[in-house]
């Protein structure tokens, strides 16, 4: 799951790596003082013993590498695209070839299945990086009369992220990845002698790329040990989730399962813009044609407590709306969280009380989402400079 809040820490079980899969990375960074957490079935560090804050800053200053546990699902064959048409929400034909797009998958009663970023590798090929969720198995549940293959690459996943992203990937690769290699563009790249696939993408709303091994096939720890390398003299760091967690908060990034699910409809997430309505039918889309429209998820500041999942926001004294999600926010100087309010209405720019899960109440400010950079200058790589 993708709760990551201070308490989540110190409330852990021991569980057999057998059930679950480990980073062919983990012998490069674990530690006696490592807190594992399992997303989509696979086992990554959401705390490693290190001060968060110092990554955060890693992060919006310089570039931190992550090892993240989302998994790339192959669909391909003659009919991936009218397949990928029915089960996601987005338009799949108009996507070319080498370029990414994010995509939501819903369930037959509108609700939110699955999200994640759809990569179209060839004609018939594509692969679909999925959040946490049985995705493959539902891909495959709804394949019958389709001719698609739905496949596991055995694909793990690096993040790259920060202002200087551009430049150790430009040295990572000899030059292959420069500025000309826009937002959401992906591609195969020499690495170190090897050939990946790359997309500029990122889970923490700062300019970021995502490096895909080959499966086995894939030298991991000499792909490590060469993107380190190229990331020394621009100081790039390895952190755990935890400083990712603070800044996909800030940016308004949501976690399939925590923050949005089953039960609310993309609209309701403030996701419209990935609904293609007019694109023709998709699973969920009959039910969304009736759907109330307007979002019923927003953010919410406060300067005296972290509100972190289970807080509620009260409306003279009634509770209006259920924390999904809180950190304290470095940029902001305050607690950050997530509300998914009960019913829609005129939420945003209201100040209300949040009561903590102990009990204490305190002030709160309920905003849009995300919480700054709404022209996505940062991620776009126009704003590089963070003080």
């Amino acid at each position: 799951m993708n709760i990551q809040e201070n308490l989540d820490i110190n409330d852990t079980v021991r569980v057999s790596s057998r059930c679950f899969e480990v980073s062919p990375y983990l012998e490069r960074y674990e530690s006696p003082d490592m807190v594992r957490g399992v997303y989509a079935g696979r086992f990554f560090a959401i705390y490693n013993g290190e001060d968060p804050v110092h990554k955060y800053w890693t992060l919006r200053r310089k570039a931190l590498l992550y090892d993240v546990p989302e998994k790339p699902v192959e669909i391909s064959g003659p009919d991936s695209v009218p397949f990928l048409e029915k089960v996601l929400t987005r338009r799949v034909a108009t996507l070319a070839e080498g370029r990414g797009r994010y995509a939501i998958a819903c369930t037959p009663q509108g609700g939110v299945f699955m999200d994640g970023v759809l990569f179209r590798l060839g004609d018939e090929r594509f692969w679909y990086v999925q959040a946490d969720g049985a995705f493959e198995t539902w891909l495959t549940a709804h394949s019958g009369g389709f001719d698609v293959m739905i496949s596991d690459p055995r694909s793990r996943v690096i993040q790259i992220q920060g202002p200087a992203s551009m430049d150790i990937m430009r040295a990572a690769s000899a030059g292959g990845i420069d500025a000309g290699f826009k937002r959401f563009r992906a591609g195969f790249f020499h690495l170190g002698g090897q050939r990946l696939y790359v997309s500029r993408t990122g889970f923490t709303g700062e300019l970021g790329y995502e490096i895909y091994c080959n499966g086995e096939a894939t030298d991991h720890l000499a792909l490590w040990d060469h993107l380190m390398a190229a990331g020394e003299p621009f100081g790039m760091e390895f952190s755990s989730t935890r400083s990712m967690t603070i800044r996909r908060i800030e940016a308004g990034i949501l976690g399939n399962m925590t923050d949005m699910d089953t039960t609310m409809t993309p609209f309701q997430a403030g996701l419209g813009a990935f609904v293609d309505m007019d694109k023709g039918e998709f699973i969920g889309r009959a039910a969304l044609l009736g759907a109330d429209r307007r979002t019923l998820l927003y953010g919410v500041t406060c300067d005296a407590a972290v509100p972190g999942r289970g807080s509620t926001v009260q409306d003279g004294g009634a509770a209006v709306a259920t924390l999904t999600a809180g950190v304290d926010s470095p940029t902001l100087g305050c607690g950050i969280g997530y509300a998914r309010f009960r019913e829609p209405g005129e939420w945003g720019g209201r100040e209300l009380k949040v009561r903590l899960p102990d009990g204490d109440v305190h002030a709160c400010r309920v905003v849009d989402l995300p919480f700054f950079d709404r022209e996505k200058r940062i991620v776009r790589g126009l704003e590089r400079t963070i003080p």
